[in-house]
């Protein structure tokens, strides 16, 4: 097995982790804590547990109002997931594939829940003296913000290293391996 389709490998299974561990906060929500009867539990000074139907995208926006809205807002953004496997599956570097495998996984179990549900369980609930920094969110949407900030930082500040080619057909053995 080569370097970047170990990687890969190693993208697959953090985005079904982190899909899982997705899963599971919205069951134990749903489930055991009875959030959607319940409305809100308070559980530290600055975070709380409030129930939340996300019917549009990140920041509620492009909110799905009918049947139909929902199914386009489905559709769209199973292809965007569709699109970041496929980007994750040409990438090579590891600190890339993982954080395209955040927002992926992330992304998966949003889509599970809009399919299932026709909105996205929201939960998470921070707060600093009344203020809410965040809207109320999910491991997934905290996933997704993680993985695109690692994409613009690597972006921004990664640079890979490349020496001078000798020949034409010589191979780039120096790029970073991160």
């Amino acid at each position: 097995m080569t370097h970047a389709t170990r990687n890969r490998v190693l993208g697959l299974v953090l985005a079904v982790l982190v899909f899982v561990a997705d899963q599971f906060t919205k069951w134990l929500m749903i489930g055991p804590l009875e959030l959607q009867t319940r409305g809100h539990i308070d559980l530290l000074p600055f975070f709380d547990l409030t129930w939340t139907e996300n019917r549009g995208i990140s920041l509620g926006l492009f909110s799905a109002q009918s049947s139909e809205a929902r199914w386009m807002l489905l559709a769209v953004t199973g292809l965007i997931a569709l699109v970041i496997v496929v980007w994750m599956m040409r990438e090579r570097l590891l600190g890339d594939i993982a954080a395209l495998a955040l927002v992926l996984g992330g992304a998966v179990g949003n889509i599970r829940d809009r399919f299932l549900y026709g909105y996205v369980v929201d939960f998470a609930d921070f707060q600093v003296w009344g203020f809410r920094p965040f809207l109320i969110f999910n491991l997934a949407d905290a996933a997704i913000t993680i993985g695109v900030l690692i994409l613009l930082v690597r972006a921004l500040f990664m640079r890979e290293t490349r020496e001078p080619r000798h020949g034409a057909g010589q191979a780039d053995t120096s790029a970073e391996t991160f």
